[in-house]
């Protein structure tokens, strides 16, 4: 069955996992043209609601997402990929899961992971 995109207002949540080590790595978004884009090229794509359009993942870093399974949530709306991560990295900060920040009980943040690369190297436009 497929995902229910009207539920969301044309978008469903889209968590991706790394198959060999189960670290959850990102959530982003996915409207059906990703979705489809997606399953066709078996390289995650997401959409980006920023740019307002499709977002291939490592389109500018490198660090693509390719897709082993796809499971569904019960009501439709949300989707775990569970990926082979490319690259290393899939945060945008430089780090293999962009939840590398622990939130401590007085709300300061803990910087938990480990940077695999410098952002300033890699998104240079």
């Amino acid at each position: 069955m497929r995902p229910d995109f009207e539920r969301g207002g044309g978008l469903i949540r889209a968590i991706a996992q790394c198959r060999s080590s189960n670290v959850v790595l990102m959530d982003a978004y996915m409207n059906e043209e990703a979705f489809n884009e997606t399953l066709r090229t078996g390289t995650v794509v997401y959409f980006s609601r920023t740019k307002q359009r499709l977002w291939r993942k490592g389109e500018e870093s490198g660090n693509v997402q390719l897709v082993v399974e796809i499971r569904i949530n019960c009501y439709r709306d949300s989707i775990l990929l569970l990926v082979e991560q490319r690259g290393g990295a899939a945060c945008h900060d430089g780090y293999e899961s962009c939840f590398y920040r622990r939130i401590e009980h007085d709300g300061s943040l803990t910087v938990v992971g480990e940077r695999v690369f410098d952002p300033s190297q890699v998104y240079r436009k």
